[in-house]
């Protein structure tokens, strides 16, 4: 080997030597970036965890604040309901116990106009007002949802009619209302008092 060569050689030997720190240098570093990158990962991967926990906590609690609302909706509308009904219920039935202290009357006046007709000398003028009044106080009546129950030959009906006696009668079918004592009433469809019948039993 010349020396020339060995001079080369040794040239190339520090070259070599002066590079290796660098790329060690260089590694380091690099490993160093790696682990970073690594921890921000991590924390990047957890805080997107915590926020997709409470997105979806945030989301049920939205749910559940629907739920109430619709549910508080409902109850306030059923509410309402009741309460309107409430009042229909007042507005129908207020007149119940005066209607029915009056059914008295009118029951006085159809006494007097079955009496009249029986006398003959009865007054005129006298009978045809009794019969003025009766009409007067049953269209009065009617007009505030008071309707009589209890007609002859209607079938009999124990949730309109009271069965005061049984009879047979020849002609008439069975549970047909052959009489009637004293006439019933509604008020709006609701009862105030049953008619009281006399029934064919055949």
């Amino acid at each position: 080997m010349t020396q020339h060569d060995s001079a080369k050689e040794n040239e190339q030997k520090v070259a070599v030597d002066e590079h290796e720190p660098e790329t060690v240098e260089q590694t380091e570093s690099e490993t160093q970036d790696s682990g970073e990158e690594q921890v921000l990962s991590t924390v990047a991967d957890e805080r997107i965890a915590e926020l997709e926990l409470a997105l979806s906590q945030a989301e049920q609690r939205a749910e559940e604040s629907k739920d109430r609302a619709v549910r508080a909706v409902a109850e306030m509308e059923n509410v309402r309901r009741r309460a309107a009904q409430d009042v229909e219920k007042a507005h129908k039935f207020a007149l119940e116990k005066f209607a029915n202290e009056l059914l008295t009357t009118v029951d006085n006046l159809e006494r007097a106009l079955a009496i009249a007709d029986q006398e003959e000398s009865i007054n005129a003028n006298f009978l045809e007002g009794i019969e003025l009044t009766h009409k007067s106080l049953l269209s009065t009546l009617t007009k505030f949802g008071v309707e009589a129950v209890g007609e002859e030959g209607e079938t009999f009906n124990p949730d309109l009619h009271q069965a005061m006696s049984m009879q047979a009668a020849e002609g008439k079918e069975n549970n047909t209302i052959l009489a009637v004592m004293q006439k019933g009433y509604t008020l709006s469809g609701r009862l105030l008092r049953p008619a009281m019948v006399m029934v064919v039993k055949n």
